[in-house]
């Protein structure tokens, strides 16, 4: 089951949001080898989508969720949603993280 967060997003500028994965004793969950995937949408069924870049450091446990200023300045104030899957090295995928986008309209271009 995947943990529910929601981001905020500034329009215009980069986004970074940071994830680490621990295990049961309080130790980095070692992802050597996995791939993510991170998508927005308007609803859960739309075609369109945004594409968020997915860093994984392996043994750190840690996942970084990017987008540069140019991406977020094609969002309009909405609501989003978007989601985070991890594929394992042997094709085992699971949703990490998912929930609702807000986006902060900008000022300054």
């Amino acid at each position: 089951m995947a943990i529910k967060t929601n981001l905020i997003v500034d329009q215009g500028a980069n986004f970074v949001y940071k994830i680490y994965l621990i295990d049961a004793e309080g130790n980095p969950f070692d992802i050597s080898g996995y791939t993510g995937n991170a998508q927005i949408r308007k609803t859960y069924t739309s075609t369109n989508y945004t594409s968020m870049n997915v860093a994984v450091t392996g043994n750190a446990g840690l996942i970084s969720l990017t987008m540069n200023a140019a991406t977020t300045a094609n969002l309009s104030s909405t609501r989003y949603v978007y989601d985070l899957e991890l594929t394992s090295n042997t094709n085992i995928t699971s949703r990490i993280v998912e929930g609702f986008v807000t986006v902060n309209l900008g000022v300054t271009r």
